[in-house]
């Protein structure tokens, strides 16, 4: 109680007095009385710091609240309404040393903070030594690139699936971002493959240099999957994949359960292996002919074995969009292309395709590629009315 009266009569004297280095002094006496002691006051003395500084802050210029701010923020038991006073306070100076320190702050009153304040506010945010989930969120929905860099460096800042998801939309073309959230041992799995699926080959070797032994065994074994399922995607990787296709697509007819429309989904969801094989057994060409045909820079090659198989234009135009068909058109092409395919007539089609399954058998040596019309034969035949 005299200590409080003592606070009290002097606070009175400066407010009343009128002179800012009379105030000033005076909150720098009594933040040295609560600095020095801070540890064993009890609750009902912090509150009486808490009223006394509480009414000087109010008439104090922003470089003494300051450093007042720098002198509580490392106090686990400061006054709670100084510094949350000084937390929303418009002046990053004098805000920043609480918002990235103070222990005092609750979850709710950081994510106020976070909803309202500047963008240097959510920065301080971002430093603190432990960030729960429900603020990371708000922090990714509302930050600037800083916050995002500093938040994914950040080892005590916990993330939620849907915050980890944002980090590593954002590091798609931001380096720097993606080997921060790289180096990360709680990304999860799923997400942890996209980035390194997205990002540069320069980034993948900083992040393996710059990994610890777990890390970059992860990092490894998961780049390893995608170049395999990249291979798998781009062709056939063994004899064992082809038969094993084939076997599915074989099964399928018997079932009565391959048709246009199964083509046409296994196009759509990339699933190459599949459609190779039901598209071979629709149109009845060997699997690696077909696989060869869709792995050639001309659109020929494609659309022969497609009209062979009787299929309608809309899945002609999904399997040569699938990603890992080799012909890629332009808008243009893709048009030409279709002209073509409705000039082609079905019977003109199969026997191209029997030509090539011969050629293709007896001259497997012939330099001349496969899905281009021999030289001498009747090039304009599978087009022509007469043919259909």
């Amino acid at each position: 109680m005299e200590t409080r009266s003592s606070l009290i009569g002097e606070l009175e004297d400066a407010l009343q007095s009128g002179s800012k280095d009379k105030r000033v002094e005076t909150l720098r006496r009594v933040t040295d009385l609560f600095v020095t002691d801070a540890d064993r006051f009890n609750d009902q003395q912090i509150q009486v710091f808490d009223d006394v500084l509480g009414h000087l802050i109010k008439r104090i210029e922003a470089k003494a609240l300051t450093e007042l701010s720098q002198r509580l923020a490392p106090v686990n038991k400061a006054p709670t309404d100084v510094v949350r006073q000084l937390a929303r306070h418009d002046d990053i100076a004098v805000a920043e040393p609480v918002l990235t320190q103070s222990r005092c702050l609750s979850d709710a009153d950081l994510i106020e903070i976070a909803k309202t304040k500047t963008q240097a506010h959510l920065l301080a945010i971002s430093a603190r030594p432990q960030i729960d989930t429900v603020i990371t969120d708000i922090l990714l929905q509302r930050g600037d690139r800083p916050v995002l860099h500093r938040l994914a460096e950040n080892a005590g800042a916990s993330f939620s699936e849907d915050g980890f998801a944002t980090l590593v939309e954002h590091s798609q073309g931001d380096s720097d971002l993606a080997e921060k959230v790289g180096l990360r041992l709680d990304v999860p799995l799923r997400l942890f493959r996209e980035l390194l699926l997205r990002a540069a080959e320069a980034v993948r070797l900083r992040l393996l240099a710059l990994a610890g032994p777990e890390r970059r065994e992860q990092i490894q074994s998961v780049l390893a999957a995608i170049t395999e399922d990249t291979q798998h995607e781009a062709g056939f990787q063994s004899e064992r994949d082809c038969v094993e296709a084939h076997t599915r697509a074989l099964a399928m007819r018997s079932a009565g359960e391959l048709n246009e429309a199964t083509i046409f989904e296994f196009a759509k969801s990339g699933r190459y292996a599949d459609m190779v094989a039901c598209l071979s057994v629709l149109c009845g060409a060997p699997l690696q002919l077909l696989e060869t045909l869709l792995q050639n820079d001309n659109r020929e090659a494609i659309l022969i074995p497609c009209k062979a198989a009787g299929l309608e234009w809309p899945t002609v135009r999904a399997i040569m969009g699938c990603r890992s068909v080799s012909c890629k058109l332009s808008d243009h092409d893709v048009e030409a292309a279709k002209v073509d395919y409705f000039k082609l007539s079905l019977a003109g089609a199969q026997r191209v395709l029997r030509f090539w399954q011969v050629r293709r058998t007896v001259a497997s040596d012939i330099s001349q590629p496969v899905g281009r019309l021999p030289k001498g034969s009747t090039a304009k035949a599978p087009y022509s009315a007469s043919s259909r």
